[in-house]
């Protein structure tokens, strides 16, 4: 057996209403913290989804401090203001709450109060060097995993999104709690779904680093979001449902963080970069020509996939199962349904290129002229 690593968040919480129990959870992941910055979002404060934790965080005795400007895709410019917010206050640990952005906000937030290395330094692979401020992340959204993930990635200068992996961005804590996602909308509930999915998939198909557990946890992950998707985008208060995408992303997590995704990903970044295209949704517009562009050299793993949620075991089962899901959960399949068009294809496809993180894990190797007509394949 090929030697390998596997890595994780060590202390996870499922259970609904366990935000609302954030104290009691949260205590030994906050070692003694009393002053606590919750890096969140404006849509996660105003739907009241934070009220509860920080009535109970407040009932006993933590003083908390609310930063709620994290936008999609973050800039730089938010988190050097997360952080200045947070030294002033004198936080001494760091609660990430909302989607994929908060999330990977306020992991990057902990390690700058945590050390004093710059930014700049901690792009790539493993170059943080910590220590950082405790950390515990809940999810609101089943998509991203970022709660069990190693991973944050940035918008830096104009368009541009980079990535910072090292084992300090994972939390001390993540805590699901599946009544925070009810109600989710629709639209936003399927492409989370979908790229939760994208994860799995990538994971197991990664060319670099894929493993026993990362596979384990993948096919896990897809089977319980293939079998609640659709379910939760039918009727947004199906708790079952909403707590089967809730673990379903996580274990999709966890296995993307050890097993890194690939040409998908890749080629999402540009639509949040460059045209604030949830990442979710980046996703899964792109999906179905990096699958079938991968195929001839996934057949194997996209066959397992497929026989795995009860398909026919071939990639072209997959790609089809695929397909149909984003047509039935309405999600918009084409670049000029999000305002994109063939003119933006070549500068969309250099940020691919250049992408010497992600592009080494996918199944097939992808040059610029490969990328330039995958994006047109659905333009």
């Amino acid at each position: 057996m090929t030697p390998f690593q596997f890595r994780t968040v060590p202390h996870i919480v499922s259970a609904p209403g366990a935000a609302g129990e954030l104290a009691r959870h949260a205590s030994p992941a906050l070692r003694g913290a009393k002053r606590l910055l919750v890096v969140t979002d404006q849509g996660v404060r105003g739907l009241g989804l934070l009220d509860k934790a920080l009535e109970g965080l407040e009932a006993d005795g933590y003083a908390v401090h609310v930063y709620d400007k994290v936008v999609a895709d973050p800039p730089e410019s938010v988190i050097f203001q997360a952080v200045s917010e947070g030294r002033e206050f004198g936080a001494q640990a760091v609660i990430g709450f909302g989607g994929g952005s908060p999330m990977d906000t306020a992991k990057v937030v902990a390690l700058l109060l945590g050390s004093d290395q710059p930014l700049d330094d901690m792009y790539g692979m493993d170059r943080v060097k910590g220590p950082r401020l405790p950390l515990v992340l809940i999810p609101t959204t089943a998509g991203t995993g970022s709660e069990v993930t190693s991973v944050a990635v940035i918008t830096t200068g104009a368009t541009s999104k980079r990535g910072i992996a090292a084992a300090p961005l994972y939390a001390d804590m993540a805590v699901l709690d599946a009544d925070l996602t009810l109600g989710l909308p629709k639209h936003i509930t399927a492409a989370t779904g979908i790229d939760a999915m994208v994860h799995a998939i990538e994971a197991f198909t990664g060319k670099r680093f894929k493993n026993p557990v990362s596979d384990a946890l993948a096919l896990a992950a897809l089977k319980m979001l293939h079998t609640h998707l659709e379910r939760a985008c039918k009727d947004g208060s199906d708790r079952e449902a909403r707590a089967g995408m809730l673990l379903g992303a996580m274990l999709a997590g966890q296995a993307f963080s050890n097993s890194p995704v690939g040409g998908v990903h890749a080629m999402a970044y540009p639509l949040g970069g460059m045209f604030h295209v949830p990442h979710g949704l980046s996703n899964s517009v792109v999906l179905p020509p990096v699958l079938r562009f991968n195929a001839s050299a996934a057949e194997a793993p996209y066959g397992e996939i497929a026989g795995h949620i009860g398909l026919e075991a071939s990639s072209a089962g997959l790609i089809a199962e695929m397909d149909r899901i984003a047509q039935a959960v309405g999600i918009e399949r084409r670049l000029s349904e999000l305002g994109i068009s063939h003119n933006d294809i070549p500068a969309m496809a250099e940020d691919v290129a250049a992408n010497d993180r992600l592009l080494p894990n996918n199944p097939r190797p992808m040059a610029y002229g490969d990328i330039v007509a995958m994006y047109e394949e659905i333009l």
